[in-house]
């Protein structure tokens, strides 16, 4: 086990990284106990930017697949009046340890969510949170889909989702699950060109998802990315 201190909104956090955490079916390694990149990129975008657009005092807010919990935290420290980490059972104990590390009890709470359960879905207060937060979900169609069932759930009329991912092959495929599932998207922090000039997958990017019919696509916002993305949208 690690920690690591990070600096966010002139304060550090401290967050523990967990390296004995194991799925309890497969035995492998549970990663979502680390922070990953997306996190940090999220986590610092909400800090220069994504306030200055959406005031956090008074607004409550949910992660999914929080996992070392990061940008949640973040949105406490920006003055959120109540945050709620999410994720399986098992990364659980670990969001907890970085809350009480940080003195944040009063403010963030844990739970259970298995995206598109009804039963871990019953436990929460749905269609209470004024924002959801989001980085490195987007791996798989298939869980992509039960992802869409649980924000219907947790959104309710003028919800805003962030989302950050490293840019991948399959995080477009992703994308367009989300837009069939009836999610509006644009792009808040473009992909910055990497190092490899033969691959500019290799970046991150923030984005903005909205429940049905409030459809942005991405090229309304950047007329330029309709090339990068395929026609995405």
């Amino acid at each position: 086990m690690g920690m690591r201190e990070i600096q966010v909104a002139g304060k550090t956090l401290v967050v523990f990284e967990h390296d004995d955490v194991y799925d309890n079916v497969t035995g492998r390694a549970l990663t979502g106990s680390w922070i990953w990149e997306s996190a940090l990129v999220l986590a610092e975008w909400m800090t220069t930017q994504g306030h200055l657009d959406f005031p956090f005092q008074g607004k409550t807010v949910i992660e999914l697949g929080a996992g070392a919990g990061l940008p949640g935290l973040t949105a406490a420290l920006l003055g959120a009046d109540r945050v709620v980490l999410t994720d399986v059972d098992t990364l659980l104990p670990g969001l907890l340890k970085n809350v009480e590390a940080n003195g944040l009890g009063d403010r963030v709470e844990v739970r259970r969510l298995v995206w598109g359960s009804d039963e871990s879905l019953s436990e929460l207060e749905c269609g209470e949170f004024d924002l959801v937060l989001m980085s490195d979900v987007f791996l798989d169609t298939e869980e992509t889909a039960r992802l869409a069932k649980t924000l219907r759930r947790v959104c309710r009329e003028g919800t805003r989702i962030w989302a950050a991912s490293e840019v991948r092959p399959w995080t477009i495929e992703c994308l367009n699950e989300l837009t069939k599932e009836g999610f509006g998207l644009a792009e808040l922090m473009k992909p910055e060109p990497a190092d490899n000039e033969n691959d500019s997958l290799d970046s991150f990017a923030v984005f903005c998802l909205t429940p049905d019919n409030n459809h942005v696509a991405i090229q309304d916002n950047h007329p330029e990315m309709d090339k990068r993305w395929g026609g995405l949208v």
